[in-house]
């Protein structure tokens, strides 16, 4: 079993290597929460997640055998790339398994430690399996991402640093998916001062560990589906329930529609890129799913920033225009000369900002001698856009809201 002990070994054995990353007040957090709220910003590690502290304990436990012949590991992204570096500091061969679907910035960033990547399996649970059958075919070491002891002590050395750095926490939220992260976290948090509360917080879409710590029994979905890509485990590991039934007070879920709308908040409010496993725990202080934390002294880890640009561009995109920054519109006008230019004269009458407009003259629900005219503006919030319905009404445009 892991102790205090063992994760403060970790500690030091991964010390020249592992960035002890900020631990910062979150004032605006802070004040939409009614708690004060401090944030553990793992995003900013060497490899841009938690990953590497366990993955690097690990392989530093190895013994000579098990290095010569290499390590396999079976990843969506960060225990890869912790797996890789960590190997490419002992000078061991390192092959990743990663599920098909895995962001290339992600293999982008394994590749560039130096390990080989095989893409195999539509989730990590399916790649996991590649991995094993690949590791025994091949007579390799297994690095598992959170069933192994060494792995929870490393993870664990995050609540190190946070105990190290406030010394008056009342709770403490984690995000869990395979449970090794708040495994270690609990593990030392519990030791130190058992009146922290250890909250773990996981992706509605990937719902087993939590139902399974409801139930005390290890129970698996039958399949997940979340953009928090880091924390969608099909799977409950016996090993990291057991931990998480001594050490953890709850566990609560977060949709993706909260986990998204976290992301943007980071990104626009505290100037940090989180991917959306990272980005559960202040989805749930900002959609007030912890009531009971008001006025306390609150931790949140962010336990990766390793985010899919492309995925990142439609968050924005989507938040913009939930947040009424941004709006779509269709319109239907006389398709003359001078028509067009009527319209866009309205709308910067309106101080609303054109970026993107399409002319469509064909379409068979149009009346001849009608245009369909498509709009997308940049606005100045839920009054602004208000006015200019209301003034396109006034003048008579056939328009409907596109979303």
């Amino acid at each position: 079993m892991v102790t205090l002990e063992t994760i403060k070994a970790a500690s030091k054995r991964i010390a020249d290597v592992v960035v002890k990353t900020p631990f910062s007040y979150a004032p605006i957090l802070s004040k939409i929460s009614a708690a004060e709220v401090y944030l553990k910003k793992e995003n900013l590690q060497v490899t841009g997640a938690f990953k590497i502290r366990g993955a690097f304990n690990k392989i530093a436990l190895l013994n000579h055998n098990d290095r010569a012949g290499g390590v396999v590991a079976a990843s969506a992204g960060n225990h890869a790339q912790g797996v890789a570096l960590s190997a490419q500091h002992f000078a061991v061969e390192a092959t990743i398994i990663m599920p098909e679907s895995t962001p290339l910035t992600k293999v982008n960033g394994v590749k560039r430690f130096g390990a080989k990547v095989i893409l195999a399996g539509s989730n990590y649970d399916e790649a996991y399996a590649y991995a094993l059958e690949y590791a025994k075919n091949h007579q390799l070491c297994f690095i598992h991402p959170f069933e192994d002891d060494a792995v929870i002590a490393g993870q664990g050395t995050i609540a190190l640093e946070i105990l190290d750095s406030c010394d008056q926490l009342d709770a403490l939220l984690v995000p869990v998916g395979g449970g090794g992260l708040i495994s270690g976290i609990a593990t030392a948090v519990k030791a130190v001062n058992p009146d922290i509360q250890v909250i773990g917080v996981s992706a509605s879409g990937a719902p087993a560990l939590k139902e399974s710590y409801e139930l005390k029994r290890a129970i698996d979905s039958t399949s997940v589906r979340t953009i928090a890509d880091g924390i969608a485990v099909r799977d409950t590991s016996e090993i990291t329930l057991q931990y998480m039934l001594s050490c953890v007070d709850d566990v609560i879920c977060v949709d993706d529609e909260e986990i998204a709308s976290a992301m943007l908040f980071l990104l626009e409010n505290q100037k940090l890129v989180v991917e959306g496993a990272g980005a559960v725990g202040v989805a749930a202080l900002l959609h007030h799913k912890l009531p009971h934390l008001e006025g306390k002294n609150v931790a949140v880890v962010l336990s990766g920033g390793n985010v899919d640009v492309t995925l990142l561009s439609v968050i924005i995109e989507k938040g913009l225009l939930k947040s009424h920054r941004k709006m779509k519109l269709m319109v239907t006008l006389v398709d003359k000369p001078g028509s067009l230019m009527r319209l866009t004269e309205l709308l910067n009458e309106l101080g609303a900002n054109i970026v993107h407009i399409a002319y469509e003259r064909t379409s068979t629900d149009l009346d001849y001698g009608d245009a369909h005219v498509t709009i997308h503006l940049e606005t100045k919030g839920k009054e602004h856009q208000k006015e200019i319905r209301e003034r396109l009404h006034q003048e008579s445009y056939i328009n409907q809201e596109m979303m």
